[in-house]
């Protein structure tokens, strides 16, 4: 080779190391995959391989997640894939589909701003409706093809209307079959139609001004409630009939509470609506200073706005959400169940495997917040979900990381929503952070799952029968180190901390903290379980219940009450042994119990392995429990616990 070529090789070869690395197709620089972007700038028919529209407007970003996702599946099997969404505001009438053909997608939402979608339409055109109300006409709300149980006004899940203002009417209706237990089949007798469709009321609750075509009722039972419509009323026999079944009859369980929804006479506070199907309306009632011309109002017409769908012989696999917020959503009127579990999620994912949820913001939606089953080996981590009309999460599936997120003040709607709600086998729900709940903070059976290191308090704040963590049915699980604090019985079958439920067996509740509940413990129907090295602290009198279980043992434990201490079905409990027991009052107590029915009362006296002298507890509201220098803990091998890092996780600890 001469000179010049020489010369002429060294050049092109500066130039090729000066370019940029080329990616394979497909992928990034980095390697990691090519994004199809989507944004409110965007437009269908480009290619959506860049971010912002092009000069002459001929190529740029898509309009919407659905061409993105079509153009995705376009790539070879096999390939990952990307879909990034630039902040802005997105509609979604009809719920965006993804199923086995958008395994190894990755859907996230671009830096610089919130990705908001919401599942329903812009509310504008209000105008005076007298009395200071305001009204918005609505295609398709008379005739019944659109209906919502949800409106969002400037960022607020509002209020509805409802009777009475505040608590509870009391209905005349009894149903006095006994109830069985889950484990004894439910219900001794099987409700007929009648009595899932019929409620007698006070003629001085509902006079003839109800609107059968706009009022809604919700039913309260125990541990759920049933919401339906009104099909009839028979006002001389003061008879309503529903439009669908109650999930109970109405006065089951000896509970005859029921409350009236979306009437204009149940409009007694400012930030209330109701939805007038008679009129083709909906009836807001301002917020002082707020200016309904310029108010951003959204009512739903979608139950989902992400929906993953694999199926038994063809899972979703590796598929991952984040960054995004999702919002507005609504529920059908008919009854939910307990947990309002037929309800369906804002993200609902089921049938598979390998996914990962992470730092999505759900908020002011009608329905469930997120709701996965049959997800396996998957992770929701670092989500905030609140402000929901039914459950938080529902995570349920086998080997699921369900770690660091933020639930709170879900069930508006549905009050026997849960904070959590897992379910399945091998899990960790752990570092998460649940308060104002109106039922149970967790809910988990399954098997072989931990349920550990969670701060929960403020739940139970309606229904009864329920915990901040509640298991029925599990084999095997471990609730470690949570932090449980101030929650108040409000009746009924009462209110835990941790919950051992029926037919839970081989279950561990080890090195947990409860103060402000005053019964710490509560066990139905159960057996050959570990209570051990938890600190219940109660300012009155502290209860702890076994009621039909047996093999217990109680171990190591610090029970600290301002009044009486009583352990009801103590024969329940196997092992007795090496705990404090301390009542302010000088008063330990089992009591001997024929299924429910307290049949003997008996001292447990000082002596034997147990101590009874103040433990001497300095500190413990925040989590850290310490005990003064001569304690009977120490001596009794009672380790204090630190549960002040119950809770999320700061990101910068290197946390998931």
């Amino acid at each position: 080779m001469n000179r010049l070529n020489r010369l002429i090789v060294a050049g092109w070869c500066a130039v090729l190391l000066s370019l940029p690395a080329v990616a394979a197709p497909g992928a990034g620089v980095d390697g990691t995959p090519a994004p199809f972007f989507v944004s409110t700038a965007g437009d269908d028919s480009w290619s959506g391989r860049i971010e912002r529209p092009n000069g002459g407007r001929t190529d740029g970003p898509f309009a919407t997640v659905e061409r993105a996702r079509d153009a995705a599946r376009g790539l070879a099997a096999g390939t990952a894939k990307r879909i990034v969404i630039l902040p802005g505001e997105y509609a979604v009438v009809e719920p965006i589909l993804f199923d086995a053909r958008d395994n190894a997608l990755t859907i996230e939402g671009g830096e610089g701003g919130r990705v908001f979608l919401y599942g329903g339409k812009r509310v504008t055109g209000w105008q005076p409706d007298g009395d200071g109300l305001y009204c918005a006409e609505l295609p398709g709300v008379q005739d019944g093809s659109w209906d919502f149980r949800a409106l969002v006004v400037n960022g607020r899940l509002c209020p509805r209307a409802r009777l009475p203002e505040q608590g509870r009417f009391t209905h005349l209706t009894e149903f006095a079959v006994p109830w069985m237990g889950t484990t004894g089949g439910g219900w001794k007798r099987k409700p007929t139609e009648e009595e899932l469709t019929r409620l007698a009321y006070r003629p001085e609750d509902l006079g003839p001004w109800l609107d059968i075509k706009n009022a809604e009722i919700t039913v309260f039972h125990m541990w759920d409630e049933s919401m339906v419509g009104v099909a009839a009323i028979d006002r001389e026999a003061g008879v309503l009939t529903f439009s669908s079944p109650t999930r109970h009859p109405a006065g089951a369980f000896r509970v005859q509470d029921y409350v009236v929804w979306n009437l204009r006479e149940g409009m007694t506070t400012p930030g209330q609506w109701y939805l007038d199907r008679t009129g083709g309306k909906v009836v807001y009632w301002p917020l002082p200073g707020e200016d309904m011309a310029r108010a951003e109002v959204f009512a739903p017409v979608a139950q989902t706005l992400l929906s993953i769908r694999g199926t038994d012989d063809a899972p979703v696999r590796d598929v991952t959400i984040r960054g995004l917020t999702l919002s507005v959503t609504t529920t059908p009127l008919k009854a939910g169940g307990f947990g309002a579990g037929v309800f369906e999620g804002a993200l609902s994912a089921a049938n598979g495997e390998g996914c990962l949820f992470s730092g999505i913001e759900v908020v002011n939606v009608g329905g469930q917040g997120i709701k996965t089953w049959k997800l396996n080996r998957s992770r929701l981590e670092r989500c905030q979900v609140h402000h929901t009309g039914a459950c938080g999460m529902m995570a349920r599936g086998d080997g699921l990381a369900v770690e660091d997120n933020h639930v709170h003040h879900v069930g508006r709607a549905y009050p026997s929503a849960i904070g959590l709600w897992g379910g399945g086998a091998g899990n960790v729900y752990g570092h998460n952070d649940i308060h104002d709940t109106p039922y149970s903070g967790i809910c988990c059976g399954g098997r072989e799952t931990r349920i550990e290191h969670n701060r929960i308090h403020d739940v139970m704040q309606e229904l009864h029968d329920g915990a901040a963590i509640y298991s029925s049915k599990g084999k095997g699980i471990v609730l470690r180190g949570n932090f449980v604090y101030d929650i108040v019985d409000t009746g009924g079958y009462g209110a835990s901390a941790y919950y051992l439920d029926e037919q839970c067996e081989g279950c561990l509740v080890e090195g947990n903290l409860s103060f402000n509940v005053a019964r710490p413990s509560h066990n139905h129907w159960a057996q050959n379980n570990t209570i051990r090295n938890n600190v219940f602290i109660v300012e009155g009198d502290a209860s702890l219940t076994f009621a039909r279980s047996r093999d217990y043992t109680f171990e190591q434990n610090v029970v600290c009450a301002g009044g009486a201490i009583a352990f009801s079905n103590i024969d329940a409990i196997t092992v007795l042994r090496k705990n404090v027991l301390f009542s302010g009052a000088g008063r330990v107590e089992g009591r001997k119990q024929d299924k429910y029915a307290t049949v003997d009362t008996v001292p447990i006296a000082p002596g034997g392995e147990n101590a009874f002298e103040d433990p001497g507890v300095l500190e413990y509201e925040e989590g850290r429990v310490r005990f003064a220098e001569g304690s009977p803990a120490a001596a009794l091998g009672i380790e204090a616990i630190d549960v002040s890092g119950a809770g999320c996780r700061p990101a910068s600890t290197g946390a998931p």
